[in-house]
């Protein structure tokens, strides 16, 4: 069950990053559902990373969360800016 919610979590990260990413950068080499199947892809697939490898590597539960909650959406934006660095 709690993956279920880790999941639910990052697409509306995803959701939100992705927004975020049309507001800072104006052109929009793949449009506004490019932006958010962008973000939603990479936050739900660097939030289920961090969830499984972060304990894998000995640290701390509050350091998984810690990951858990920033990672992902800084790597959502990171992704929508290197996709327009490529297209551009």
């Amino acid at each position: 069950m709690a993956i279920l919610i880790l999941v639910v979590a990052m697409v509306l990260v995803g959701l939100l990053m992705g927004a975020i990413g049309s507001l800072i950068w104006k052109e929009k080499p793949l449009g506004a559902a490019g932006d958010y199947a962008v973000a939603i892809v990479v936050a739900v697939i660097v939030g289920l990373t961090d969830w499984f490898v972060i304990p894998a590597m000995g640290f701390s539960e509050a350091m998984k969360y810690l990951g858990v909650a920033m990672e992902p959406a800084l790597s959502a934006l990171f992704a929508l800016w290197i996709v327009r660095k490529v297209k551009g």
